[in-house]
């Protein structure tokens, strides 16, 4: 199972530099609920709902959400062992969650302090 961070499915979206290979979208595709949230926060800012809409629902339709619940909420406000944005920590205590359930879940992300948390928590990564 692969966790989606919002970093790759936006550079899937916008046709950025870097873009996910076409194997990930074969995965079982998973995410914490602010995935849908990130998404539509940029494409709104970008003033590109109308052009990017359709392609915003299709791969939140695609990805498996996982609720914030309170678990994941007690989790993001300990520490990590490395700063991390707000964001960033809602969805490495989702991952936290999901591992606690035994889930075997690799990190899909371009975030680079994302990926730099990841690895200190010693979640893996999956090859972008």
């Amino acid at each position: 199972m692969i966790y989606l961070d919002t970093s790759v499915a936006l550079a899937h979206l916008l046709s950025e530099d870097k873009v996910p290979p076409p194997e990930l979208w074969e995965e079982t595709l998973l995410s914490s609920r602010l995935l849908e949230y990130e998404l539509w926060n940029r494409i709104n800012a970008r003033n590109l709902h109308e052009t990017h809409g359709e392609a915003v629902r299709a791969i939140v339709g695609r990805v498996a959400l996982l609720e914030l619940i309170s678990p994941i909420l007690a989790r993001a406000v300990e520490p990590f062992p490395v700063p991390v944005r707000t964001l960033d920590a809602l969805h490495l205590a989702s991952i936290e969650f999901l591992r606690q359930q035994s889930v075997e879940i690799a990190l899909a992300t371009y975030d680079s302090r994302m990926l730099a948390a990841a690895r200190k928590l010693k979640i893996p990564v999956y090859p972008m």
